[in-house]
């Protein structure tokens, strides 16, 4: 049976949540991660549905894709399928033509599991690489000593200190509450936990999003940030470490985190928090074609 291209929608979040968690493990080629649903979910879960695709073949899904900010294909693919040719040219095709509603026309990029047979065919079409990212991750078999700082698990009520340090620690940010409400009304959210550092005057100086797999399982820190008004002060390092030792109670076997290598500030914050930089690993992107003009 010929590989299909779905939308899930609403109902089929569900589903594509579950295997995402089935494909994550330790030392699988870094992908797409359940958390990365979750954090997209403060949009609500119609956008969520709508910035989703699914591959599938005789009623299993094989490979799911996250459009995110619309440019963006961030993709994560079966782990015995990553060298399917089947499933590679049917993912290159709708990549490649925008007509089949998976990438728009223009310059736009994938993120797809380091050595797929997709990047392949992606490649022999003229696409290039990105500039690189650094993935880091921290084994999480050994107790993680937690921080100095005091830490507050964020819950709904204290949702406005969590948006504030986002906003504060990113510019251009429109993370509000009802946008937390939404993301932890989502499924992912079941296995996550926001957690808040405050210096010792009590001011919410960093915040971060953690979001476990399953127990057994890699879990991922997104987003990480730190008030504009309070950096230089390790606070970066020790919120990332609380989020390694909350993903530690959460079951997870590893903590996952990445950032873009040019961000050198960023790398050195989670390497003192005890993160172990991987390879660097680098988008696919094609440049926006140019329009044939017509006599």
């Amino acid at each position: 049976m010929a590989i299909g291209l779905g939308k899930p929608g609403v109902d089929g979040l569900s589903e594509a949540v579950g295997v995402l968690r089935e494909w994550q493990y330790d030392g699988a080629p870094w992908q797409l991660h359940p958390g990365d649903l979750g954090w997209f979910w403060r949009f609500g879960a119609e956008a969520t549905a709508a910035a989703v695709r699914t591959w599938s073949r005789d009623g299993r899904i094989l490979a799911i894709g996250l459009l995110d900010g619309h440019e963006l294909l961030r993709l994560a693919i079966a782990p015995d399928a990553q060298r399917d040719e089947e499933l590679a040219q049917r993912l290159a095709e709708d990549m490649i033509e925008p007509e089949r509603g998976v990438l728009p026309g223009g310059k736009v990029s994938v993120e797809s599991p380091v050595g797929a047979l997709v990047q392949d065919l992606l490649f022999e079409d003229g696409w290039n690489t990105d500039e690189p990212w650094a993935p880091l991750r921290r084994d999480l078999t050994e107790p993680v000593q937690g921080p100095d700082l005091r830490i507050e698990v964020i819950g709904p009520e204290r949702a406005s200190v969590r948006t504030a340090v986002q906003r504060a620690s990113f510019d251009g940010s429109t993370f509000i509450d009802e946008r937390w409400h939404a993301m932890a009304a989502g499924l992912p959210y079941v296995d996550a936990r926001c957690l808040v550092a405050y210096d010792d005057q009590d001011h919410a100086v960093a915040a971060v999003t953690v979001w476990s797999a399953g127990p057994g399982k890699p879990g991922l820190l997104e987003p990480m940030g730190v008030h504009r008004e309070h950096r230089g002060h390790g606070y970066g390092t020790a919120i990332t470490i609380a989020a390694a030792a909350a993903l530690q109670e959460l079951g997870s076997s590893n903590a996952l985190v990445h950032t873009p290598s040019f961000n050198v500030g960023a790398v050195a914050t989670y390497r003192s928090a005890g993160f172990q930089p991987l390879p660097e690993i680098r988008d696919q992107y094609r440049d926006a074609k140019a329009e044939i003009s017509h006599p």
